[in-house]
């Protein structure tokens, strides 16, 4: 994705658009030269500055503060230049411009070709360099931008965590135990006429029990990370005029969609993302489902079906003043037929019993049991969406993850429980349960990037912001 690693780059590493403050930040190798022609003198390492930046003509751009690092303690590992200008677009693109000016007139006076690499970054390309250079782990670039994109104060936090290493910690110490359990089943495979049993001296199998364990707490809380990253797709669903629009609106706190009692008001999709302690659901109201000559209702009955087909839960409203007239009640069980055709058998159908202040009766079957209008049962929806999506309490911090963690982590619990198989009858089958246990192995290292297809890195850090 990143051509040449080895040229310095420049951007600017702050959100475009105003701003009290703007960075424009520069990576590479003997930036001396260019400090000199932009700040007009040598930057004490680690020491913010203050001083004019200075065009070709020695006039000033800006006054700001400059911040060299030399290398490697800087956060890409190589020699950094923080340029902190006031956050004007037309600012920092003059000082984006002056860079790149100086590093081709420093080459042109001196002969040399030091900075005529110098180009604006790529978008990641920071990030990528720190990984590059060891200052951190695949997980950890990737909990940069999770940082960043989060939507809630917990996935915020959880972020957070990754970024310090929490979860790559989990993972170098799941790595460590498979290397130790490794070295047992190879030199049994290279000793095979010693009479010690290195598998059974070192208790193998309970050392491969305790790293199942090990790996099912680490796999709950990359599951609960993964799901306040991510969120769920929750589809609201049912005949027109059964609460739908409502509902929606009683769970994100506002008035998003119209609310009336001509049926088949909704004739397109309104969706929201709400939090429920923390977690992301993406709400999604949908047009009625029913027959229609109407052909904008039919477009969003199609719609309808195209999001609930999406969805990792749906909301099966059923309005409970008309659940007894036996029109409304085999259209209801024609939907349910048809969400049980069209759903996979893991996407759950939650019942909900709509307009409960209204209805002279409530329904004794499972569901939700609940009025928009009044709030009752909205607090026993919340909790049901909560379980629906997964969410449980972990009493250990929760790290942020992504859905190739958890599958790279589901891959590793594939690998150990055929190996504790191949274990069991090692006499016959220790060659493959090496080869377990390597598998294994790779696909650990794969979450930290200490092994792994250079394309996946192109596709993580080609979705950072420029600059970063």
């Amino acid at each position: 994705m990143l051509a040449r690693p080895s040229d310095p780059i420049v951007a600017i590493a702050t959100a475009s658009g105003r701003g009290a403050v703007g960075i424009v930040r520069v990576s590479g190798a003997q930036l001396d030269a260019l400090i000199a022609a932009i700040c007009g003198r040598a930057l004490k390492p680690r020491e913010a500055t203050y001083l004019p930046f200075r065009d070709a003509a020695g006039a000033p751009i800006d006054h700001g503060l400059a911040i060299h690092f030399p290398a490697p303690h800087s956060f890409t590992g190589e020699e950094v230049l923080e340029l902190q200008a006031h956050g004007g677009t037309v600012v920092l693109q003059l000082l984006l411009a002056r860079c790149l000016e100086a590093a081709a007139d420093i080459d042109r006076a001196t002969g040399r070709q030091r900075l005529s690499g110098l180009r604006v970054a790529q978008p990641g390309e920071f990030s990528q360099r720190a990984f590059l250079n060891g200052k951190i782990d695949l997980a950890q670039a990737e909990a940069i931008a999770d940082l960043i994109d989060a939507s809630t104060e917990a996935a915020a936090r959880s972020a957070g965590r990754s970024l310090s290493g929490a979860f790559s910690q989990e993972i170098h110490t799941l790595r460590d135990a498979l290397i130790h359990l490794r070295m047992l089943v190879e030199a049994t495979l290279d000793f095979p006429e010693e009479e010690i049993d290195f598998l059974q001296k070192a208790d193998a199998a309970g050392q491969l029990a305790s790293l199942q364990v090990q790996l099912g707490a680490v796999q709950q809380r990359a599951r609960q990370g993964a799901l306040l990253r991510e969120g769920i797709k929750v589809v609201i669903a049912g005949q027109p005029n059964a609460g739908k629009s409502s509902l929606l609106n009683a769970l994100a706190g506002a008035e998003l969609a119209i609310v009336s009692a001509v049926a088949g008001t909704t004739r397109d999709v309104v969706s929201q993302t709400i939090q429920i302690q923390g977690v992301p659901l993406h709400v999604v109201d949908t047009a009625g489902l029913r027959d229609s000559v109407d052909e904008v209702e039919q477009i969003g009955v199609a719609r309808a079906w195209n999001q609930i087909e999406g969805a990792d839960a749906v909301l099966f409203l059923h309005d409970l003043t008309r659940v007894a007239l036996p029109d409304h009640a085999e259209a209801d069980a024609a939907i349910a037929r048809m969400l049980a055709a069209k759903l996979p058998p893991y996407v759950p159908v939650l019942d909900i019993w709509s307009k409960q202040d209204a209805a002279a009766d409530a329904p004794t079957t499972t569901g939700v049991v609940l009025s928009a209008r009044t709030g009752f049962g909205i607090e026993s929806l919340r909790q049901r969406l909560l379980e629906l999506a997964g969410w449980q309490a972990v009493p250990e911090g929760v790290y942020l993850a992504r859905t190739r963690h958890v599958q790279a982590l589901s891959r590793v619990g594939q690998h150990l429980e055929i190996a504790a198989e191949h274990l069991s009858a090692r006499a016959q089958s220790l060659d493959l349960l090496a080869e377990e246990l390597r598998l294994a192995q790779n696909a650990l290292n794969e979450i930290t990037g200490e092994f792994g297809a250079a394309d996946l890195l192109g596709v993580i850090f080609s979705r950072f912001c420029i600059g970063k």
